[in-house]
């Protein structure tokens, strides 16, 4: 199987070793890419290179990966709402409480697993820790998310997030009101210092973050919000609607107490077919526990 990487102005000067681990993130260690690398299953326009050879603008490099493939994760009978399924991508309703991928403290009972068993085993990088996931959503937080079942699509989808053509609309429930009905959210977001399970708006060792939102509608004590993304950081709404004084209602984490769950959720997706090149627009409803929320 063999991937595909374009590279972009403002990756010139990176190590090849260096610009696959972030590219391939997920799915190869950078012990894997070099290893691969030396063994010259790697090409920069067609050429042999070295792990330390400097990448520039405007360049194809091939990745042919190893062809033994098998899922690391076991696959389980878990039911997901799939919004939409082709060959080369499927679309899903996360619900809330559900972890998107294994890791530490959730080897099993994840997105992942029940994405194996649904799909017959049918997803990109199946030798990886993340089989199909191209982004994520928190444990706590509903709604769409597109994943990946080839590895054309997997390049394609990661490439349309970085480049921002590939946009999410949210839904949340926030406590008070954010004082004008339109704003942008611009503060950088690192991990917290006192806390590294938390991340926090921070100013040092930390990355750009930009959350636009609209008031959708005022209640008496909290507001509904539709918010979009334009960067994709760790709890970057829980983070920056707690940091305006308006944390989400249910997000313990980030100040905005207790409720059934957290109310916010993914509610839109738009994206071109990585394959096809249509345009795909997908939305659902409120989820049921954030119903006694809208009605006010």
């Amino acid at each position: 199987m063999k991937e595909i990487i374009k590279t972009k102005p403002g990756d010139e000067g990176k190590r090849l070793d260096t610009f696959l681990a972030e590219s391939l993130k997920g799915i190869c260690s950078r012990s894997q890419i070099k290893r691969l690398i030396k063994e010259g299953r790697v090409s920069v326009d067609g050429k042999s290179r070295k792990v330390h050879y400097p990448v520039k603008a405007s360049q194809t490099i091939d990745v042919l990966m190893p062809e033994d493939r098998k899922p690391k994760v076991l696959a389980e009978k878990i039911s997901i709402d799939v919004v939409y399924e082709d060959d080369d991508i499927l679309v899903v309703n996360k619900a809330s409480g559900i972890v998107v991928h294994p890791a530490a403290g959730n080897p099993e009972h994840t997105l992942v697993n029940a994405l194996l068993f649904h799909t017959k085993g049918k997803l990109s990088h199946l030798d990886g820790p993340r089989p199909g996931i191209v982004h994520r959503l928190d444990k706590e937080v509903s709604g769409l998310m597109v994943v990946a079942k080839t590895d054309s699509a997997y390049t394609v989808l990661v490439d349309g997030f970085k480049n921002r053509t590939i946009s999410r609309r949210y839904i949340a429930f926030v406590k008070d009101s954010p004082p004008q009905d339109n704003g942008v959210i611009s503060f950088p977001i690192g991990r917290a210092l006192r806390d590294r399970k938390k991340m926090a708006v921070r100013f040092h060792n930390s990355k750009e973050a930009i959350t636009r939102y609209k008031v959708l509608k005022r209640f008496k004590e909290y507001t509904k919000l539709e918010l979009s993304l334009e960067t994709g950081r760790t709890h970057q709404i829980r983070v920056h609607a707690s940091y305006m004084g308006c944390p989400i209602i249910g997000d313990t984490k980030y100040g905005g107490g207790r409720f059934k769950r957290i109310a916010l959720y993914a509610a839109g997706l738009t994206l071109k077919h990585p394959c096809t090149g249509e345009q795909l627009k997908f939305a659902v409803e409120i989820p049921e526990e954030l119903k006694s929320l809208d009605r006010g």
